[in-house]
């Protein structure tokens, strides 16, 4: 797979200042909510946020939706970065996980599969884990096309989506995407 650098400027403009977390689950929408707790039937549709002020805080409502054979979750908080909650929503599948605060330059980036931890990518620590045989030749070509280092969530963890889901994240796909809006418990600390 060839790799294209992804214009990611109208996230990190509206979303300058505000958390997020995009999760990526193979798995059924109605299926990932019954992992995290929360009734499909109390979802009602509606798009992705143009105001990332909209959905802000815990305890609101998270967007989920389907894109090919996965399911896009979008999360106005930190549960993508929950180990506990992606271990857990990730058995039997794959999940890769991004969230960021870029007010405060934070980022985070999980890559899970059957309950495991394959990659982190933990904020100021750098990588939470060795990176894994299977991304070293893409890391490589992520480092080229983004020689300065950038922070993942300034593109390369959108690359780095792209080739574990095969969904490129584009602005058209998710503002264009009508996501089923709800809330779901929140976890317990473990």
């Amino acid at each position: 797979m060839t790799m294209r650098p992804i214009d990611i400027s109208w996230l990190c403009g509206e979303y300058a200042e505000e958390c997020y977390s995009f999760i990526y689950i193979r798995a059924r929408p109605e299926q990932v909510v019954a992992r995290l707790g929360g009734r499909w039937e109390d979802f009602t549709p509606g798009p992705f946020p143009d105001d990332p002020d909209y959905y802000s805080g815990s305890g609101e409502p998270l967007g989920v939706t389907s894109i090919g054979d996965w399911t896009f979750v979008f999360d106005p908080g930190w549960l993508g970065t929950r180990e506990d909650v992606i271990t857990k929503l990730s058995e039997g599948t794959r999940l890769v996980s991004q969230a960021a605060l870029a007010i405060k330059d934070m980022d985070y980036f999980y890559w899970c599969e059957d309950g495991e931890i394959r990659l982190a990518w933990g904020g100021d620590d750098g990588y939470l884990t060795e990176i894994p045989d299977e991304l070293v030749d893409t890391m490589a070509e992520i480092d080229r096309l983004y020689p300065s280092g950038p922070r993942l969530y300034r593109g390369p963890a959108f690359l780095l989506v792209e080739h574990l889901t095969g969904i490129r994240a584009t602005e058209q796909l998710l503002k264009g995407s009508t996501l089923l809006w709800g809330v779901v418990p929140e976890p317990a600390k473990s």
